[in-house]
């Protein structure tokens, strides 16, 4: 095994009733960008979106 497989970061592919990887994520929110952690959400129902080209500047 090569360093360069070693270092590779291995990706989640969630099905039905995974739990979410820890993770925190900029987002906007009331005009601002912050940050919000998973961790913040703990026991409550939460939807993530993500749509990654709206918003983008051209």
């Amino acid at each position: 095994m090569t360093n360069e497989s070693q270092n590779e970061q291995q990706h989640f592919y969630a099905t039905r009733d995974d739990q979410a990887p820890t993770f925190s994520a900029s987002g906007f929110l009331n005009g601002e960008i912050k940050t919000f952690e998973l961790e913040q959400y703990k026991g409550k129902w939460l939807l993530l979106f993500f749509y990654p080209s709206d918003f983008t500047p051209v």
